[in-house]
């Protein structure tokens, strides 16, 4: 695949959690890092750490909380043919309200061979926590984050 294939297969995966087969979108020794997470991860260097990542790559398409799709996708070709940028958010509704959600995200990818090597991803995890009640989990913001801000 080439890299936008590989980032158009993944962005649109983990929206319809279609987590068992994202792990092999990544080479076996690989450098993935969430610079925006507020606990600052360390980077996931291998298919097992994806794996685990990914839930223990066990599908899981039908979230309780929330339902949502990638859209607005854009995505810029660098210089180096293995090296792409893709834009795009992810829009959704928290299932049982009206609440919608919009999470801005970017993320850099190098792919060679068809497998993602290197990847920068830029995402609000609080505001996809947030959305999935799961803010506790990568926080230590209150759950119910009412009032001014």
């Amino acid at each position: 695949m080439t890299p936008e294939e590989v980032f158009r297969t993944l962005v649109h995966g983990v929206a319809a959690g279609r987590y068992a087969g994202l792990p092999e979108l990544y080479a076996e020794q690989t450098d993935v890092r969430h610079p925006m997470h507020p606990d600052r991860p360390e980077p996931l260097r291998s298919r097992t750490e994806l794996r685990a990542h990914f839930g223990g790559g066990e599908d899981s398409p039908e979230d309780p909380l929330v339902r949502f799709e990638a859209v607005d996708i854009v995505v810029h070709r660098t210089e180096d043919p293995e090296v792409i940028v893709g834009e795009f958010a992810y829009l959704g509704t928290v299932k049982g309200s009206d609440e919608s959600f919009h999470v801005p995200c970017v993320f850099v990818l190098r792919v060679r061979d068809g497998e993602i090597v290197e990847s920068r991803d830029y995402v609000d995890h609080a505001a996809m926590a947030r959305a999935r009640e799961r803010i506790a989990e990568i926080t230590t913001e209150p759950a119910a984050a009412g009032g001014a801000s």
